[in-house]
């Protein structure tokens, strides 16, 4: 097969794929602009609006090394379809939910099915591609859960603004029941590795993982001496020690540590953490800046990144291309490099903001970066790792940019203070410009091209 064709069956995994994982990324963004509509109807003020976006994050982020462990013993297709049908059904919990504790706990379970859509989507492009034709892929795949991301805040927008915050929950149904639909037009095998799942390694690290993010959550609020943060996070943390040491032990792993001997499997997760860190954390202070002190209304700021939306959808599939054929460091190093320029023109920005010199350049920059990086980024991680491990190795990844997320956004009040003002504007923008230049440092320096993918890990079996 060329790297220009693709097959019926390969364009049909690739869509399932993408709007698999694209209702998973969609959500996680769709939320903030419904935050006053809900907390108007509901009461509850600002702690009711932290636990509507932090439930699903934290059940997310906690449970997605699960989820991979679980595409690979049970196979992709199966775990995605009770992903999806989870997904639907916790989609309209979260609509019809009479309260605001209801919808808590909605958003949390609707987080536990998204924990399964994302590492078994990409598990199926890795499966179904192969050289510089799944690096393309990868590409198309970035492209469509980076639109989901960026422009869920303007998709949240028009429905709180036109019909009901309600509204932000329900459509997800039409995406999902097309992907099932899609699904069973899908006739290959699907064969999981077998085994047994590593329940102890699971309870360890889901539950170390979720104490870990409540406490740095919840610091924000409270602080660091307030026991509701440093008793959970203390235990998360003890946990977590206590899942490292069991992995080197169990016979079967949730997660096999030989992984990260794999040379491009633990430089790119350590430079995904930067990148991903600054992607979590940059767009959403200038989104919340734009709106508390330039005046923005909530759609308009939610408008700003659509630029970069484009650059994603139009260039990321290039990029990808490029980057199978001549190798992934070059993009890796640049591109980040190119976002990091973005965020320091938008240093520009006063209390009046000119968007078309202020801000759209910025937007721009950023947006080619990330177009430059991306898939790329997701292709040397994933191509270095042996097929069959490609769902755990697709949660690892995913869960590293998501803890990286949590652990920026949760360290916002650190950066900008109590209050966000132009100064405390100012101190995130070079902190994200210096997460994303550290991203490039460690990929140019770290990177291998054409790195050939390992063995299977091997684990005890005695």
């Amino acid at each position: 097969m060329t790297t220009q064709s693709m097959t019926s069956v390969q364009r049909r995994v690739l869509i399932v794929a993408i709007l698999a994982s694209f209702v998973a990324f969609l959500d996680g963004a769709v939320i903030n602009v419904a935050l006053p509509a809900i907390s108007k109807e509901f009461g509850g003020g600002l702690p009711l609006q932290q636990w509507v976006v932090d439930a699903y994050l934290v059940t997310l982020g906690s449970l997605i090394l699960i989820a991979g462990s679980l595409s690979d013993v049970f196979g992709r297709k199966r775990i995605l379809y009770v992903g999806l049908i989870g997904f639907g059904i916790t989609s309209l919990l979260c609509a019809f939910a009479p309260s605001g504790v209801f919808l808590v706990v909605a958003r949390a379970l609707q987080g536990v099915a998204a924990a399964l859509l994302v590492p078994s989507s990409l598990a199926i492009i890795i499966s179904t591609f192969s050289g510089a034709a799944q690096a393309k892929a990868i590409g198309r795949w970035t492209a469509w859960t980076g639109v989901a991301m960026i422009a869920g805040p303007v998709i949240g927008g028009i429905f709180v603004d036109t019909l009901s915050w309600r509204w932000v929950f329900v459509i997800n149904v039409v995406p999902i029941t097309i992907t099932l639909l899609m699904m069973l037009t899908l006739k290959q095998a699907d064969h999981g590795m077998g085994g047994r799942i590593d329940v102890l390694g699971a309870v360890l690290g889901s539950v170390g993982l979720a104490g870990t993010v409540y406490g740095l959550i919840e610091q924000g609020p409270y602080g660091w001496s307030s026991p509701r943060v440093y008793i959970p996070l203390i235990l998360g943390l003890l946990l977590l020690a206590g899942f490292f040491y069991w992995e080197t032990r169990a016979k079967q792993p949730m997660l096999p540590l030989g992984l990260f001997r794999v040379h491009n499997f633990w430089v790119g997760n350590i430079s995904t953490a930067f990148v991903y860190g600054a992607i979590a954390f940059g767009p959403l202070m200038v989104t919340l800046y734009l709106q508390q002190v330039a005046g923005f209304s909530a759609t308009a700021a939610g408008f700003v990144f659509v630029p970069s939306t484009l650059c994603m959808l139009l260039l990321s599939s290039y990029f990808g291309g490029l980057a199978g054929k001549y190798g992934p460091r070059l993009f890796m190093g640049v591109g980040p490099i190119i976002a990091a320029c973005g965020f320091l023109w938008l240093l520009m920005m006063g209390t009046d903001v000119n968007f078309w010199l202020n801000v759209l350049p910025g937007v721009l920059l950023f947006g080619v970066g990330l177009s430059v990086t991306v898939a790329p980024l997701t292709s040397a991680i994933l191509g270095s790792i042996h097929p069959q491990q490609a769902g755990i190795g697709s949660a690892v990844n995913n869960a590293v940019s998501r803890i990286a997320g949590l652990i920026t956004v949760a360290m916002a009040g650190l950066i900008v203070g109590e209050q966000l003002d132009r100064a405390g504007l100012d101190r995130a923008l070079i902190c994200v410009a210096f997460l994303l230049l550290a991203g490039g440092v460690v990929s140019a320096i770290g990177i291998r091209n054409h790195e050939p993918a390992a063995a299977p890990i091997q684990v005890a079996t005695d």
